[in-house]
């Protein structure tokens, strides 16, 4: 009988495996997205950098297939496939790496608040407050102006510093109502230190909504990032990115002509932030037992 329940009724990770075997877009979107991530990263260890970026005039906007370039090549000379897939690589690599340092940011900051209450509450919501007002776009762009060096992890540390507030609200706001429940009073009672009630109880109990946010937050980072690179302001320009790639387009010429240029990063982009957001619906529904498939 108990064997029976527990198969009618599955828990944790058997959830999400049920939810993405009735889901079937959402399953091909993880496939897509998992074979994508591994032919890029595998692509991008084997390519050299310096090489890709070597400038040869002569082989100017070289059309696909001329000069032995697959994808044809930019107005340096300069290979897309290569810039595709290292630029690629790149842009992930932030965006996974914002999307954590940014999770465990707001979860510390998050729990504290909300576990806490009272003027230690206040206190971190009226700093959340102040970042969240500010036009942090601008400001952005303002700091990488003013850096005369920087690379991709100065940009990272840049972006983490504004963009972990939204992560510790929601963390925070789970929390509170988690605080008041009755097993947080008992561990309170039997004098549990309030860290290991923090990360041993309310933790654990509100994960499923932290992970369902931090992987709807990896596509907006993504996103970002590309964003800030496609206006100049994102990685250097010795350092690919599929928002550079993209702002070739800026050029009416090139946006008419040749496609070849900016296409190609434009059409992963939106595959994979699909593929993202596609994912991040079935782990939403497999959190919520209202909304799942079966």
């Amino acid at each position: 009988m108990l064997d029976k329940a527990a198969t009618e009724n599955p828990t944790g990770f058997k959830v999400i495996v049920k939810e993405f075997k009735k889901d079937k877009l959402a399953m091909g979107s993880l496939i897509v997205l998992a074979v994508l991530w591994l032919a890029i990263f595998i692509g991008a260890a084997v390519l050299d950098q310096d090489e890709i970026m070597y400038v040869d005039i002569l082989s100017s906007y070289a059309r696909p297939g001329e000069n032995g370039f697959l994808l044809g090549a930019d107005y340096g000379g300069r290979s897309i496939l290569g810039q595709l897939i290292i630029g690629g690589r790149n842009s992930i690599l932030i965006g996974v790496s914002v999307t954590i340092l940014t999770t465990i940011i707001g979860i510390v900051v998050g729990l504290i608040a909300g576990f806490y209450g009272g003027k230690i509450d206040n206190a971190i919501m009226r700093i959340i407050d102040f970042i969240q007002v500010l036009p942090t776009m601008m400001i952005i762009i303002v700091i990488v102006t003013i850096i005369p060096k920087y690379n991709m992890l100065t940009f990272t540390m840049i972006m983490v510093v504004f963009y972990w507030v939204g992560n510790a609200r929601l963390v925070r706001s789970k929390a509170l109502t988690e605080a008041r429940r009755d097993y947080v009073s008992a561990s309170k009672t039997m004098g549990t230190k309030s860290w290991k009630i923090m990360l041993g109880g309310i933790l654990p109990n509100i994960s499923s909504i932290i992970i369902v946010d931090a992987t709807l937050s990896l596509a907006a980072n993504i996103g970002i990032e590309t964003g800030l690179s496609f206006l100049g302001f994102g990685l250097p320009p010795a350092t690919p990115s599929l928002g550079t790639l993209i702002g070739y387009a800026r050029s009416p010429e090139v946006i008419a002509d040749r496609l070849y240029i900016w296409l190609p990063a434009s059409l992963l982009i939106l595959v994979m932030m699909l593929c993202i957001n596609y994912i991040g619906q079935a782990l939403r529904r497999a959190s919520d037992a209202k909304q799942r498939l079966g």
